[in-house]
């Protein structure tokens, strides 16, 4: 422990991160009622969700810049105002334009929320706990999912639409009270001196020239995405009308899907922070496992059976916790000054990749069907095939731009005298340390300098 109350800070910022992932999900539980309510088509809809994750991704780097200046409680407690009133507006609105606004206003106070819960970790825990925590604080804050699919709902079936809503609303009000009360940008009289508004931009475009920044985003990029795009959008219509597997089928790989996640962030947490110097090499490994899992499914000659989908599942389920090592670059290359900036950088990477490759896929798709390929089905497996084929090219685009960073951070760390150490040597290492590990010695080989 480093300070005394961290665990209690912590945990008020992770909840608040807990109810802005259950406010970003709400509306897709409630996409039937939304149809009736505004009176749209699901095109129209589906407007809903790209406002949402263009307000979101676009607000990173200016959260980031925020977050440096004025502290974390702040902006936490902001974006619970926003997302109350996003609720609100969208439990009242009638029409498209209105909800849109409301979506819009969630969107914004999702958008202050999880930058600025991971900027409250170097300032209370030691150094080498960041890692494991923020794996903890991404897997905790995804069980808003659970409560936006089940309580959620169930308020939503049962009382109507504007009680769900207020409710998902009173849950933001709840979140404001224990940031406001509990969170602390640092402890004691510790807290470093705010930067001034004149710095920001020399902040913003020191934190993009280094190296370590732009290799946390193109992490990001790369093994985000395509977990995000089939949970949000295209995974349960290829499992149901592409791959054929029945609705609860595709509800139980979906629940997969939350359970991989939770069950490997808290490993690769703790790799991490043992092999600092390896990071990259891990986010390479998750990219090539999930395009080849994506690969097998897409060369199977018919529908994949449903172990096969279980793997590919539980392959883009890894990218979620993985892409957090992003963050961890961020956290290691960049001072403390400018460590949101850094973060907000690297978070734009992985919600800008999808937002890319739902629109790719949706056109391909779209061509497709109006050019008579598809005999008249939208959705058929050949098309979805087709259509998915261009996360190819997103997740090629995403390791080339690893690869030339890595490279630059390498001659970096050479000049100035940092090794990196053979492979062999590193697994020579953590053999040593699980022999003494083993042996009541404690570990001797971590290594606690900073890498790639």
């Amino acid at each position: 422990m480093k300070h005394k109350g961290a665990w209690l800070v912590w945990g008020a910022g992770v909840f608040a991160y807990m109810v802005a992932v259950t406010q970003r999900t709400t509306f897709g539980v409630a996409g039937v009622e939304a149809t009736e309510r505004f009176s749209a088509t699901a095109s129209v809809l589906s407007v809903f969700t790209v406002v949402q994750l263009l307000v979101y991704a676009g607000l990173q780097i200016p959260v980031g810049m925020l977050v440096d200046r004025f502290g974390p409680r702040l902006l936490i407690a902001a974006g619970a105002a926003l997302m109350c009133a996003g609720q609100f507006q969208l439990a009242v609105a009638d029409s498209v334009a209105g909800g849109i606004a409301g979506r819009s206003l969630v969107g914004a106070g999702d958008a202050l929320t999880f930058i600025s819960v991971l900027r409250l970790l170097p300032a209370w825990f030691p150094a080498a706990r960041v890692p494991i925590l923020t794996q903890w604080t991404g897997i905790i804050g995804q069980l808003g999912q659970i409560a936006s699919a089940i309580p959620f709902a169930f308020v939503l079936r049962s009382f109507g639409w504007n009680t769900a809503f207020v409710s998902a609303a009173a849950l933001s009000v709840l979140a404001l009270v224990l940031a406001a009360a509990l969170i602390r940008n640092y402890p004691g009289s510790s807290r470093p001196p705010a930067a001034a508004a004149q710095e920001s931009g020399s902040s913003l475009a020191a934190a993009w020239r280094h190296p370590g920044t732009r290799l946390g985003l193109w992490t990001h990029f790369t093994i985000q995405f395509p977990g995000t795009v089939f949970v949000l959008m295209w995974g349960y219509p290829y499992l149901v009308s592409g791959e054929e597997v029945s609705p609860a089928t595709a509800s139980i790989l979906m629940t997969l899907f939350v359970a991989v996640a939770i069950l490997c962030g808290p490993w690769l947490g703790t790799w991490v922070g043992r092999h600092p110097m390896r990071r990259s090499t891990m986010v390479l490994l998750i990219a090539g496992a999930m395009a080849a899992a994506w690969l097998a499914v897409m060369l199977w000659p018919g529908p994949a059976p449903v172990w096969l989908l279980a793997v590919l599942v539980a392959m883009l389920a890894v990218g979620g916790p993985g892409s957090m090592i992003g963050f961890d670059f961020a956290r290691t290359f960049n001072p403390s000054s400018r460590l949101g900036t850094a973060t907000g950088i690297v978070n734009i990477g992985g919600f800008l990749a999808s937002l890319i490759a739902m629109y790719l896929i949706g056109l391909v798709l779209d061509l497709l069907y109006s050019g008579g390929f598809s005999n008249g089905d939208l959705y058929s497996l050949t098309s979805f095939r087709i259509a998915l084929a261009v996360q190819f090219a997103v997740m090629g685009l995403g390791i080339g731009g690893i690869l030339r960073s890595r490279r630059i951070v390498r001659a970096r760390m050479a000049g100035e005298g940092l090794r990196l150490p053979p492979l062999r040597e590193a697994l020579a290492r953590e053999r040593r340390r699980r022999r003494d590990e083993r042996q009541g010695r404690g570990g001797t080989g971590q290594q606690t300098h900073t890498g790639e």
